[in-house]
């Protein structure tokens, strides 16, 4: 099973950094990021979407077309458009949310920042992330990007993975670590 994560996160890192590589010569990594950004939302709204791009059911050309149509009508050109083809075509687009995340965390590099994965209980208000990405800075002394992700499973608090280092205010760990304290009490 974590081969397969590796796997994943290798054919993703190649991907995302190509793509870089290519934006960053085109000077268009913001646009990019952004149309990156819109794909993923698409992706979040869409069941059929996401069973597109991850059953084996469908083949390469079905997802080649499929694809095509879903960019074509969100107005996802360029790059981005020629780059989420290919990886239908090569039969990759299992891997595209870890190849967008991938992106990120190379673009955020190379401008100097690190990045934050966010996994949050609720939709954080803008005051909120503001105050989270000033704590979040503070603490590693640079710039930081958040990649927030609604888990509502963690019932309350967030997780935060900032390099090596994990913060988990979460209710969810805080009442497993009370479970696991009643039980060698008891």
């Amino acid at each position: 099973m974590a081969e397969s994560g590796s796997m994943i996160s290798g054919v993703a890192g190649r991907y995302a950094q190509s793509l870089f590589e290519l934006a960053n010569e085109a000077k268009a990594v913001p646009a990019a990021e952004s149309d990156l950004s819109r794909f993923e939302e698409m992706l979040k709204g869409s069941d059929d979407l996401q069973r597109l791009i991850k059953s084996p059911v469908f083949s390469a050309e079905e997802q080649f077309r499929a694809v095509g149509a879903v960019l074509d009508k969100a107005g996802i050109t360029g790059l981005v458009g020629n780059f989420l083809r290919v990886t239908a075509r090569n039969r990759r687009l299992f891997a595209v949310p870890q190849m967008i995340r991938a992106f990120r965390q190379i673009a955020a590099q190379a401008r100097g920042e690190v990045t934050a994965e966010v996994s949050v209980a609720h939709k954080m208000t803008a005051a909120q992330e503001k105050e989270l990405k000033a704590a979040l800075k503070d603490v590693a002394g640079k710039d930081v990007t958040m990649d927030v992700t609604v888990d509502p499973s963690l019932l309350g608090g967030l997780v935060v993975k900032l390099g090596s280092r994990q913060i988990d205010t979460s209710l969810k760990t805080k009442l497993n670590s009370l479970k696991l304290a009643l039980k060698e009490v008891g």
